[in-house]
């Protein structure tokens, strides 16, 4: 059985949240803290998808995506919060998390989101050429690493599935709808942002200076690409 972690506060949105699982086909952990899910997380190391809420007692989600990421990168994380404010997405997204739900939400918006997380963090099998080198980066598509000057980067699976983008079309400037396509996938339900926060994040990780990008470049107006 699949598992996810489901960390809300609220039995009754928890409870809907859970049903809404079960019925496709997802077995549920459920935490109602945070220190409870991190402990949660410890007894399930399978668990490949957490739904986060924001809004908790004592450390809250963003703590909560902290923590889980210092120690894992290949678990994806969806934040939840009540509040729309542009702040808190993008807070969730450079605290490692890979996409936000705004509440209220729809089963079959939040089963999608889940559906392309736990595809990615399943591995496609990518073994017909195992590395990709363009210096001073190598991605191996094997094991999903990248590596910079022979130093291993932390990548989340959304970073990891950008940097394979990327290094499949280099020097190509690639559109945000486009990155959307390939990275979340066609029947994604979420915003154009996802894209701009989860580049400002990659950048911080593999650019020797972030604020003057020479790998990662923008396309004022359209896009992305790649520099080389």
């Amino acid at each position: 059985m699949k598992k996810v972690l489901v960390l809300e506060d609220e039995s009754s949105i928890r409870s809907f949240i859970v049903i809404n699982l079960k019925r496709a086909g997802y077995e549920a952990i459920e935490a109602e803290s945070g220190e409870e899910a991190l402990e949660k997380l410890r007894l399930n190391p399978d668990v490949k998808v957490a739904i986060l809420d924001i809004m908790l007692p004592g450390i809250d989600g963003f703590e909560v995506c902290r923590r889980i990421r210092a120690t894992n990168t290949r678990i994806g994380i969806i934040m939840l919060t009540a509040r729309t404010q542009e702040m808190d997405k993008v807070t969730g997204l450079m605290t490692g998390a890979d996409d936000y739900v705004t509440k209220p939400f729809s089963p079959a918006e939040l089963t999608a989101r889940i559906d392309a997380l736990y595809r990615r963090t399943g591995g496609s099998g990518e073994a017909e050429s195992s590395e990709i080198r363009q210096d001073p980066f190598l991605l191996n598509t094997r094991n999903r690493t990248l590596e910079k000057s022979g130093q291993r980067i932390k990548l989340t699976q959304v970073e990891y599935a950008i940097m394979k983008m990327f290094m499949d079309n280099p020097g190509k400037a690639l559109s945000r709808e486009e990155i959307l396509d390939l990275v979340w996938g066609r029947d994604y339900f979420g915003e154009l942002k996802i894209v701009d926060v989860n580049m400002r994040r990659l950048r911080i990780k593999i650019e020797d200076d972030p604020t003057n990008p020479a790998y990662i470049t923008t396309v004022w107006g359209y896009g992305y690409k790649w520099g080389f």
